[in-house]
């Protein structure tokens, strides 16, 4: 006879701390104490001797023997503190709430929506912002609330905290930069208090400006690829989730360069947004651990 479990009803535990012995043990012996099931179990330590070990956990909550809340209150007294653990705790049966901002470009904002659709992506997309309404049909086509928050120069102060305000309004989780054209200042990352995903082509620093693909056509690349990392002040700095790249040859011209790089922009992106919601990726300081 075998369990017909419910694949919605699991969680995801995810760990750093100081590397030693019986983090694994501990961990799982609670888990089996308390009649949870583990399906699923990664580990990485930096060194065994004195570095950060880091780990994710997926478990059936079918036979917990305790409540949601005296689960967390009980493992944080009996694990986490004696070995120093940063942790969280993620039940799927609650989709991650990704908020969106996009500007003019519609690859990656288009491909967001249609992995949604079909189910690759287990989200909620509560809120799209951006700061033209080129693309306010395209959310609307799919269903997905639309706000165009118009940002100059002299407003952008202004246009920030209403961004705020609207993310807050709507309950993001996270928040995606799906080509959004406009540089994110310190006062709004801070106000957000949710990560934020950029994805960006991969020839920064080295063709920089409104037409990289140009600049690159012009010094004969012979890869173009795509890099998708957490926002953080400075600029284009934040620990990188995924990368890649496709070859190019000399007969490509700038246009196809382009077509060529928003391919791997999509792919890269819709990666790292995945693999942020299954809670796959652990930042430590400017890296990140991706299981």
């Amino acid at each position: 006879m075998t369990l017909d479990l419910d694949p919605r009803h699991t969680a995801r535990l995810t760990i750093s701390c100081p590397d030693r012995k019986g983090i694994v043990a501990a961990v799982s012996q609670f888990l089996h104490n308390h009649g949870a099931n583990i399906i699923h179990s990664d580990q990485h330590s930096t060194d065994p001797q004195g570095g950060q070990f880091f780990m994710r956990m997926e478990f059936h909550l079918d036979g917990l023997d305790l409540a949601k809340e005296q689960f967390e209150r009980a493992f944080g007294q009996v694990v986490a503190e004696p070995f120093e653990m940063n942790w969280r705790v993620w039940y799927t049966a609650q989709p991650k709430r990704m908020g969106i901002m996009v500007s003019k470009y519609d690859h990656c904002f288009l491909d967001l929506l249609v992995r949604k659709r079909r189910g690759e992506l287990d989200v909620e997309i509560p809120l799209v912002i951006s700061n033209h309404d080129a693309l306010r049909g395209d959310a609307e086509m799919f269903g997905v609330p639309f706000a165009q928050v118009k940002v100059t120069k002299e407003t952008k102060a202004e246009a920030e905290q209403e961004q705020i305000r609207l993310f807050h309004e709507a309950g993001v989780d996270f928040v995606v930069l799906a080509r959004y054209m406009q540089i994110l200042s310190g006062e709004l990352l801070r106000g957000l208090r949710v990560p934020v995903i950029n994805i960006h082509h991969s020839f920064l620093p080295a063709f920089v400006g409104a037409n990289p693909y140009r600049a690159a056509f012009q010094r004969g690349v012979k890869l173009v690829g795509a890099t998708a990392h957490y926002v953080t002040e400075e600029l284009d700095a934040g620990p990188i989730i995924e990368q890649d790249v496709a070859r190019v040859t000399h007969r490509e011209t700038p246009d196809t360069l382009m077509r060529l790089g928003r391919d791997v922009e999509r792919q890269v992106l819709a990666r790292a947004v995945k693999a942020h919601v299954e809670d796959r990726v652990l930042v430590s300081g400017n890296k990140t651990v991706v299981f």
